[in-house]
């Protein structure tokens, strides 16, 4: 099986794009998932880099409340709620990472870590993007 041609890089939020990155990985598709802030429910987003973009295929969502509304078309799925974002691919993605939740946990083929292992960084928000596998 051929190496991948993207990467998943993560960066801090705010550093150069000419800065290396916290992290390089080798992927092209991964799963992102965090606890809800207030509401303490699972949420979980299926990403794909598509032509050096970020793409979200499916969302699933372990309830609703604050923030958390069902989307239309959304559907029951065992206990979750299961749906396609309307959102565009992105040059990149921002996450909080707040010290206030728990770690954001990143899930590819090779298995599920959080981001903090990944990184070596806890509690500073950080940038996803695509970037060349090297």
């Amino acid at each position: 099986m051929a190496a991948p041609a993207a990467a998943l890089c993560i960066a801090l939020a705010g550093a150069s794009a000419a800065g290396a990155p916290l992290a390089r990985l080798p992927v092209e598709a991964f799963s992102l998932g965090w606890t809800h802030s207030v509401e303490k429910i699972e949420w979980r987003e299926d990403w794909r880099i598509v032509d050096g973009r970020l793409l979200v295929e499916e969302a699933r969502v372990r309830g609703s409340g604050a923030g958390m509304e069902v989307p239309d078309g959304a559907r029951l799925v065992d206990g979750s709620w299961v749906y396609r974002p309307a959102v565009p691919p992105l040059d990149r993605l921002d996450l909080a990472n707040s010290g206030f939740t728990a770690d954001y946990r990143i899930c590819s083929a090779e298995g599920c870590r959080d981001l903090a292992a990944v990184t070596g960084v806890a509690d500073r928000p950080l940038t996803l993007f695509a970037c060349p596998a090297r």
